[in-house]
């Protein structure tokens, strides 16, 4: 059975459309929800921007053209929105993955930068 289910499964907007889509999953211990891009101009899956939990964050290179949304903890639903389609690049394949959500801690000192000593 699928876990994660994206709606619409496929769409066709022309230029100055505006485009709502649709990812939920049902897996209890998933709390965050990703969006990728894949166009035809450039095949790498390009991370857009995911909700971790409520929070949502886009990547800086889809910043002010894409918004994410959701709740991806308890309600299971995450939605990316593009309000108008503007460049080539957006006429592509969409993805949407479910996961838990990673937690990494980044010391904020690894290295101590020590001061001349006094002679």
């Amino acid at each position: 059975t699928d876990k994660v289910h994206q709606t619409p499964t496929a769409i066709l907007k022309g230029p100055e459309d505006k485009v709502n889509l649709t990812c939920s999953h049902t897996v209890s211990s998933y709390n965050m929800i990703l969006w990728y891009q894949q166009s035809a101009q450039n095949t790498a899956l390009k991370l857009i921007g995911y909700v971790r939990y409520t929070s949502p964050t886009v990547e800086d290179s889809f910043k002010g053209r894409f918004d994410v949304s959701g709740d991806a903890a308890a309600n299971k639903m995450a939605y990316l929105h593009f309000p108008k389609v503007t460049e080539a690049e957006d006429s592509a394949v969409y993805f949407c993955a479910a996961s838990e959500a990673q937690c990494f801690t980044i010391p904020s000192l690894l290295y101590k930068t020590l001061s001349d000593p006094l002679i």
